[in-house]
């Protein structure tokens, strides 16, 4: 692949891109744009907050101490090819299937259902469409092979998580029922107003069927669409209790004191598997308090006591500084200095498959 010298036009808007979207930037609206709620453990009347923390919103002084001091590891021009998962339709009610779409997005197929987690097949996670971080890898399953889609599950509105294009072709297809956090689903609707979106806070829950059961958890992180909406929406952890044991999904989060993962070991007991981010972590000083290391998910993953992990949020989109392979090979490492088996927690590429025991 030929190497094309972007133009001082593109890095700035890709600049611009990237810090409206998915780095911590100062907020200056004074009114909520997405939720309006009495106040709460986690919410002062205009923004959400993580209780109990002492987390600072960055500003661009920040954004420029890393960019310009910035050490980043090179990715390969050509990465390694990927498979492309055909699902089925439906799988009998005592199976469970779970596929690895890229990045943070994959399809949970269990007691029946298809249930999708942080949907995104847009080719870049960015306000502009010309800019921005673009993808690396095809997804793991092409869009049209899709099974019908009976749920959708978004943590947070950053655009590698929350995307619009894409949730307007699920909603259009197949009409799918989405669960977000508080606030999220004004920025859903704003895209289309005939999609219906059923929110919920930190400790709600939303009954799927007679069997399975959406759980929201507080989880360590932030939102932003732009400048002026910092924390004006939640963002939220999920476990899928179906039978066999409960699926936990955490979008992004920061490690914090480990709180939020003992809460879900105590509220899920019977987690089968947990599905933990382990990229996106470099430099630590930027980037602690929002996306944890491989060495901290291992912790996340002892924790919240689920009998099975698996890694994303790497090798996808480009959005910090660690190599392209860093984050499998430092979540190996971990596991060795854990104690751990080196199949208790797992990175796939897209398009691979696991199938959780009951």
């Amino acid at each position: 692949m030929t190497r094309v010298r972007p133009s001082r036009r593109t890095v700035v808007a890709g600049f611009a891109a990237l810090a409206a979207s998915v780095l911590p930037t100062r907020a200056f609206a004074q009114s909520n744009a997405y939720y309006q709620g009495p106040p709460s453990d986690h919410f002062d009347g205009t923004r959400f907050f993580n209780p109990g923390s002492r987390d600072e919103d960055r500003g661009l002084a920040d954004v420029l101490r890393w960019q310009l001091g910035s050490r980043a590891a090179a990715w390969p021009d050509v990465l390694p090819q990927t498979s492309q998962d055909r699902p089925p339709a439906r799988l009998e009610e005592k199976q469970c299937r779970v596929s690895f779409v890229g990045h943070a997005s994959f399809l949970v197929q269990v007691a029946g259902l298809n249930i999708l987690l942080d949907p995104v097949w847009s080719e870049r996670v960015s306000p502009l469409a010309f800019a921005g971080p673009a993808r690396r890898t095809p997804p793991g399953i092409a869009f049209d092979d899709l099974p019908p889609i009976d749920v959708v599950l978004v943590s947070h509105n950053h655009y590698d998580h929350l995307d619009l294009p894409t949730l307007t072709r699920l909603w259009r297809r197949d009409r799918p029922r989405i669960i977000v956090p508080l606030g999220n689903d004004a920025i859903i609707r704003g895209a289309d107003r005939t999609i219906a979106v059923d929110s919920g806070d930190w400790g709600d829950s939303v009954r799927l069927n007679s069997r399975v059961v959406v759980h929201l958890h507080r989880t360590h992180h932030w939102s932003a669409r732009g400048l002026n909406d910092r924390r004006h929406a939640l963002w939220a952890s999920f476990v899928i209790e179906a039978p066999g044991g409960g699926i936990y999904f955490v979008g992004d989060t920061g490690f914090g004191d480990g709180s939020t993962f003992r809460e879900v070991a105590r509220a899920h007991p019977q987690l089968r598997l947990a599905l933990l981010p382990v990229g996106a972590y470099a430099p630590r000083w930027f980037m602690k308090d929002q996306h944890m290391n491989p060495a901290e998910a291992v912790e996340a993953f002892r924790l919240c006591g689920a009998r099975q992990a698996v890694g994303h949020h790497w090798g996808t989109f480009r959005l910090t500084d660690e190599g392209y392979d860093e984050p499998p090979r430092e979540l190996a490492s971990a596991l060795r200095r854990a104690g751990l088996h080196a199949r208790s927690f797992v990175t796939l590429m897209p398009g691979s498959i696991v199938n959780p025991t009951g």
